[in-house]
């Protein structure tokens, strides 16, 4: 790493604009709503600034202060983030007092909020006064995806800054450099990702699950009627559940000795019921947390299979662009040939509506059936 700023690539004006305010205390402010698409990178942009606001040299990467905040150990950062749907009240109320402290070692106190858009009104309007009235050397980072993500009262005392989706090559780069991955290998993984850096990442590093998401685009590729669907559809939830599983057992497994232990209570065979009481309230935000997951995943896989029938759509119009899916050239050439622009149109539809139903709480199963069963040849 050369400095703090080098791992947000294609992201040069948000970059110079947090530059600025490191260098001059003329362009510093109190609080930094950063937004951006999905892997755009608004935490590590967040991290980064922080890095810089607390190294003496403004970011130079290297040194005690640059090293603990990217690690997330610096006592004077303070990162709230989520996996669960919501960030509750209680959250944003034991953050508000961490604000209100002077910095214990630099000199700044940075709170970092990730995921600010999962904040409700009535959480958002206690961290409204904090935002309104600072504490001196205190700054605050918020992420969302947009500005409309978050109340106008909080972005609107906020100063903005807005990351774009970097080039596709960009990423590629990088990965090569991080993770020493061959350039074929990241170039595929980038422009599959969408220019996704986490995604890119994980797929360029994980084989497994390059072969889940071709799993996925070949069902969404194969359906001929409603029974191709409807098991295409059994099977992309399986796999979901099964990904949020694998991913949570184990971190679950670790949160419940911790809570057992803090409490004196790892060697029961029968739990007080104030510890059981507790042990419930765990397992409720675990499950919360994997359903969360699960949505995720699909998410993810939706947006593979809309990727996948973009390619389509720009094929069939002839369109001078790349594909998202350059390894399924031949599925996406013979998709095109089979179908009209207007059918490749609704079905893209398909995909949008499925999401929605997802975002509202849609029994997962069922959005995905609906879905698959719109993606089948009409006519």
């Amino acid at each position: 790493m050369t400095d703090v700023w080098s791992g947000l690539v294609g992201q040069e004006r948000a970059v110079d604009t947090l530059r600025a305010a490191v260098a001059s205390p003329s362009a510093m402010t109190h609080a930094w709503l950063i937004t951006g698409p999905p892997g755009s990178g608004r935490s590590n942009a967040a991290r980064s600034f922080a890095a810089a606001l607390l190294c003496p040299d403004g970011g130079c990467g290297r040194c005690h202060e640059c090293r603990t905040t990217l690690a997330g150990t610096h006592p004077d950062v303070t990162v709230l983030a989520t996996d669960k749907v919501t960030i509750s009240i209680e959250e944003v109320r034991a953050l508000l007092q961490v604000a209100a402290r002077s910095p214990g070692e630099g000199a700044w106190r940075v709170i970092i909020v990730e995921d600010a858009d999962r904040m409700v009104e009535r959480t958002t309007n206690v961290l409204l006064k904090a935002i309104e009235e600072p504490a001196p050397r205190t700054v605050w980072l918020l992420c969302a995806p947009s500005p409309q993500d978050v109340l106008v009262t909080i972005r609107s005392r906020c100063r903005p800054v807005v990351l774009r989706v970097p080039p596709a090559e960009a990423v590629a780069e990088l990965l090569v450099a991080s993770d020493g991955v061959s350039h074929e290998v990241a170039l595929a993984s980038a422009r599959a990702a969408q220019s996704h850096v986490g995604l890119a990442r994980r797929l360029a590093r994980d084989p497994e699950a390059r072969a889940r998401r071709e799993r996925v685009l070949t069902l969404a590729s194969g359906i001929r009627g409603v029974g191709d669907a409807v098991l295409a559809a059994a099977e992309v939830v399986e796999t979901s559940q099964a990904e949020a599983s694998a991913e949570s057992g184990e971190r679950d497994a670790q949160e419940r000795t911790q809570l057992l232990t803090s409490l004196g209570a790892a060697d029961l065979s029968t739990l007080p019921p104030a510890v059981r009481s507790q042990v419930r309230q765990l397992e409720e935000n675990q499950k919360r947390r994997a359903r969360r997951r699960q949505l995720d995943v699909l998410d993810r896989s939706l947006l593979d299979v809309a990727g996948l029938f973009r390619d389509v759509l720009v094929t069939q119009l002839g369109a001078e662009v790349e594909l998202v899916n350059t390894v399924h050239a031949d599925v996406v050439r013979s998709l095109a040939a089979g179908s009209s622009p207007e059918q490749t149109l609704r079905r893209l539809d398909a995909v949008a509506v499925a999401r929605e139903r997802l975002a509202g709480n849609v029994a997962p199963l069922l959005a995905i059936e609906a879905l698959m069963v719109d993606l089948r040849p009409q006519g």
